[in-house]
C-alpha cells in the first residue's frame, strides 16, 4: 500500500497516462460516460498511489480544459481530490504549415510542431492538492536556439529537412514547463517538466533521436544559465518523460546519462517489479525501458520512491497494465 501523506511528506508523481484519443472531444466523451475501462484503470492507479502533485503526459488538451476538469471530478469521486490544475495547448498537434519531417507532404501529424493529428492531441497537464503558482512555459524556444543544438542534417551537411523548416522548428515536441507548487510552509517547489520525443520513426538523419536528446539537455542549459530565462533555484525537481533509457533501446543514451549524473540533481532510481523500467513496449518488439524520471535537487531529503509496477498476479497488476503501457513513478520528499 502507498504511504500516507503526513504534514512533512510531499508525494510527487509522473505518469504517461495514455489518455489520448483519435479525435478532439473524444477524451471528454469517454471520461464523462464513465464506461471506459482504461480511464477507470488510470483513475484507480492514481487514487491508489495518492500523489499530492501529479504530472500527466499523453493526455489530450482542449482549449477550456474540459477533459481535465472531468478527470478531476472523477478522481474526487474516487476519493482523491486534486483541485488545482495547470494545462495549456502544447506543441503537440500544432500545425506548422511546413514539411517538418521531410517526407514531401504537408499537413501530416509529423508536420505539426509536435506529433499530433489535431491541436492538443497527446499533451500534458499537472494536477495538485496544493495551489500552483505562475507557470513558465518554455515551449516556444526554437530547437536551433538551444546552445550546442544537435540539428539533423543530410549526408552532405545541409539542414534536414530544410533551412526553412529549421528556422521554424520548436525544440519541445510537447512542452517544457516550470510549474511552481506552493507549499504550506511558504516555500515553492518548482517542477521542471517535459515529454520528450520518441527516438524512433525517422531515418538516417535521426531527427527524433537528436531532438529528444536536446529536449533532455534543455534542463541542463537552463540550470547553467545559458538560456534567456532565470535559472531555477532549489527546491526543484526535473520530472517527466525523456523517452530515453540510460542503456537500452533507441535514443541518445549520453544525453540522459548527462542529466542523471549532473551533481545538481539526484537520481533516486525508483523501482517496481521490473526494476527501474517504467514502460513496456514488448508488443512491438522493443521490450521494457526506463523512460520516465523524477530527479530532485541535490540536497533533497528523499523518504521513499517507486515505480508502480505490481508483480504479475498481484491484485493491482491487471489494473496497472490496463491503465497504460507506462507506469506511474512517485517520490516522497521531506519538507
Amino acid at each position: 500500500m502507498p504511504l500516507s501523506v503526513q504534514a512533512e511528506r510531499l508525494r510527487i508523481a509522473t505518469f504517461n497516462s495514455d489518455l489520448s484519443r483519435d479525435g478532439p472531444g473524444l477524451l471528454l466523451r469517454d471520461i464523462t460516460r464513465g464506461k471506459d475501462k482504461q480511464i477507470s484503470a488510470v483513475i484507480e492507479v492514481i487514487a491508489h498511489i495518492r500523489p499530492d502533485v501529479l504530472v500527466l503526459q499523453d493526455i489530450d488538451n482542449d482549449l477550456e480544459n474540459r477533459a481535465l476538469a472531468a478527470l478531476q471530478s472523477a478522481l474526487a469521486e474516487a476519493g482523491h481530490p486534486l483541485p488545482h490544475r495547470f494545462a495549456t495547448l502544447t506543441n503537440a498537434g500544432m500545425e506548422s504549415g511546413l514539411d517538418l519531417d521531410g517526407d514531401g507532404h504537408l499537413g501530416t501529424a509529423r508536420d505539426s510542431q509536435g506529433y499530433g493529428s489535431f491541436t492538443g492531441q497527446g499533451g500534458m497537464a499537472v494536477l495538485s492538492r496544493l495551489p500552483l503558482g505562475e507557470v513558465r512555459d518554455f515551449s516556444d524556444i526554437l530547437w536551433r536556439s538551444l546552445p550546442g543544438a544537435d540539428l539533423p542534417q543530410y549526408s552532405d551537411g545541409s539542414p534536414f529537412p530544410s533551412e526553412e523548416a529549421q528556422a521554424a522548428q520548436r525544440l519541445s515536441s510537447v512542452a517544457h514547463w516550470d510549474v511552481p507548487v506552493m507549499l504550506p510552509d511558504g516555500k515553492t517547489l518548482n517542477l521542471l517538466t517535459w515529454h520528450g520525443s520518441t527516438p524512433a520513426f525517422d531515418g538516417a538523419e535521426d531527427q527524433n533521436g537528436k531532438r529528444g536528446a536536446d529536449e533532455a539537455r534543455f534542463w541542463l542549459r537552463l540550470l547553467d544559465g545559458d538560456l534567456p530565462y532565470a535559472a531555477p533555484t532549489p527546491p526543484f525537481a526535473v520530472i517527466g518523460q525523456a523517452n530515453i533509457d540510460p542503456t537500452d533501446g533507441e535514443g541518445r543514451h549520453d544525453a540522459i546519462n548527462e542529466l542523471l549524473s549532473d551533481p545538481r540533481l539526484i537520481d533516486p532510481t525508483p523501482t517496481g517489479s521490473e526494476g527501474t523500467d517504467t514502460a513496456d513496449w514488448s508488443a512491438i518488439g522493443v521490450g521494457k525501458l526506463r523512460a520516465g524520471y523524477i530527479l530532485p535537487w541535490a540536497e533533497a531529503q528523499i523518504l521513499d520512491t517507486g515505480v508502480f509496477w505490481p508483480a504479475a498476479g498481484s491484485e493491482m497488476a491487471v489494473t496497472a497494465t490496463t491503465a497504460s503501457r507506462h507506469h506511474l513513478i512517485w517520490l516522497d520528499l521531506n519538507f
